[in-house]
């Protein structure tokens, strides 16, 4: 209640200044209290730690869901929604298709060294592919829409010098998220959407997919001999674990699915009840960004996830940046979803696109924009909590 009765001023200026561990007063407080209250909304569902990551960010995330669960908004749909086939058959190969059918090309297996910058513009891409071929790519208009991991490097001095802006980027904090699959030789519907493994050391949440994919899932995806798919994400990789007593970073491949399957079960079979059974799996998959090095005896990883620390809107970007034919996208990119997901990433394609359209002087109308729900009954106590925060007073319920 006191977050959703805060005011806009407030939220900036205080709770972005502020941990969720603080704000929840988590110190003293019993594991469950922790557990549930204070790591659930943040390590369990966005790989944020509690003690880093903003109220602010993790407040927002959690009114919106509260509004969902509840149906306040109904269009917010369901609030636990999954697609009916694996990712890149519902959605990545449509669309695809469909960029493909108007006209785009695409052109894998390139990456960005540079941009080229004279008079204030980008003036190309130098691009290397996997086999050192260089090349460079010319347009009139560039969106960077790639991590924010990937995209600092890009910013050279002289681009830093044309928007400083970016430079702030840098000190932008990423973390792990990242998955794990196991396939199975009976259906296993733990339950009817996700399932979060409060309490477990590598804060765990799972889906079993096959419920929800189209067709014969045995007769569409493999030889025949897995009906189901349990889908996993790992959110702590610093936390030790049950079975090998070492962290998610520290294991190996073969280390991690039995350290995940240990902690799952161990949630799932309290009172003796076998919902798991590791003769059920047929094979597991690691998510491939995820690499033993054996040097260092630890793993390294390609997709990191950005967290939302105290403090970081000023480091971040808007989509229009002030080179006036570059512009931004990605789930670091000032957004009203403010949060590492899709749908914060496709808020700033769509802002990206409406600026892109402007800069251009284009008649076309730009894309729809959406702004999370503020309720308009709460708006009273959200303007006397303005002139108090005006007024260096804390908010009216901060006791």
């Amino acid at each position: 209640m006191m977050f959703l009765t805060s005011s806009l001023e407030r939220r900036h200026g205080q709770w972005e200044h502020q941990t969720w561990s603080q704000t929840l007063e988590a110190d003293g407080k019993s594991p469950a209290y922790r557990n549930i209250l204070v790591s659930a909304l943040t390590r369990q569902l966005v790989a944020a730690r509690p003690t880093v990551a903003s109220t602010r960010t993790i407040g927002i995330m959690g009114q919106a869901f509260v509004w969902n669960a509840m149906g306040t908004v109904p269009e917010y749909g369901h609030l636990d929604r999954l697609l009916a086939a694996p990712t890149n058959e519902a959605w990545i190969d449509p669309w695809s298709a469909h960029l493909r059918a108007l006209g785009v090309r695409f052109e894998m297996g390139w990456a960005a060294e540079a941009l080229d910058i004279a008079s204030g513009s980008i003036t190309g891409v130098r691009l290397v592919d996997g086999g050192g071929t260089r090349a460079v790519a010319e347009a009139d208009w560039y969106v960077a829409a790639m991590p924010v991991e990937r995209a600092v490097p890009l910013w050279s001095p002289r681009i830093v010098a044309a928007d400083p802006r970016l430079g702030a980027m840098r000190n932008l904090q990423t973390d792990w998220m990242v998955g794990i699959q196991y396939f199975l030789r009976r259906p296993t519907p733990i339950a009817d959407g996700h399932v979060a493994y409060l309490g477990s050391p590598w804060a765990l949440t799972s889906i079993s997919q096959g419920q929800f994919w189209r067709g014969d899932f045995a007769a569409r995806y493999g030889d025949g001999s897995a009906h189901d798919c349990l889908s996993v994400d790992i959110s702590d990789w610093d936390t030790h674990g049950i079975l090998h007593g070492k962290t998610a970073k520290e294991c190996t491949a073969e280390e991690i699915a039995r350290e995940t399957w240990a902690q799952m079960s161990a949630c799932l079979d309290d009172t003796g009840t076998g919902v798991l059974d590791e003769n059920d799996v047929v094979s597991w998959f690691l998510d491939p960004g995820v690499r033993w090095d054996a040097a260092q005896a630890r793993n390294t990883n390609d997709t990191p996830l950005l967290v939302n620390t105290v403090g970081s809107w000023v480091d971040r970007p808007e989509a229009r940046t002030a080179i006036p034919n570059l512009f931004l996208a990605g789930d670091y990119v000032r957004t009203d979803i403010d949060l590492a997901t899709m749908e914060s990433a496709g808020e700033s394609a769509r802002a990206a696109v409406a600026a892109l359209l402007e800069a251009a002087d284009s008649p076309a109308a730009p894309p729809a924009r959406y702004r999370l729900h503020e309720p308009p009954e709460l708006e009273p106590m959200r303007r006397i909590d303005a002139d108090r925060y005006r007024a260096g007073l804390p908010h009216i319920l901060d006791v």
